[in-house]
């Protein structure tokens, strides 16, 4: 983005109504944050449904992976309470890093063991999944954003 976009995208402030009648000031930035942050987290919260009302059959096919039938249930519990955990606080939590942080733990592990070997269509969006929670902990950190306009000049 230029420099004029940037400050254009930052010097636009929505005001964000709350039920008591309080208001509090958003820049579009920090709502198109927000936005991605809810739309990262519906892909998780979206895989919920089907853990819970599949667990057996889930919980058989962890253990189709070579993990043991016990521990590959205690796993399912595992994934189940990280993915709800870290969509709530990647969403509303004031430690964006630590929900982004609980969802790699679940998604490097997931893709590794269940979409590479044979890579099938999961392995790409949990790839564009784990470049975007990355992206979600290194905004957090404030200056994370990347500028490569340096790198343009000198060429």
């Amino acid at each position: 983005m230029t420099v004029l976009g940037e400050q254009l995208l930052s010097s636009v402030l929505i005001t964000t109504p709350l039920p008591q009648g309080l208001l509090i000031p958003m820049t579009a930035s920090k709502l198109f944050d927000f936005l991605g942050r809810v739309l990262m987290a519906a892909v998780f919260v979206n895989a919920l449904p089907a853990k819970f009302t599949n667990f057996a059959e889930t919980a058989g096919f962890i253990a189709a992976k070579g993990i043991p039938e016990p521990l590959a249930s205690v796993l399912l519990v595992a994934a189940i309470v990280v993915l709800i955990a870290g969509s709530i606080l990647l969403v509303f939590g004031s430690n964006t890093v630590l929900g982004a942080s609980l969802l790699l733990l679940f998604l490097v592990p997931t893709t590794l063991i269940f979409h590479t070997f044979p890579v099938d269509s999961g392995f790409a969006m949990n790839l564009a999944l784990i470049g975007a929670l990355i992206l979600a902990i290194t905004r957090s950190w404030g200056n994370g954003v990347p500028s490569f306009t340096h790198l343009r000049s000198k060429g």
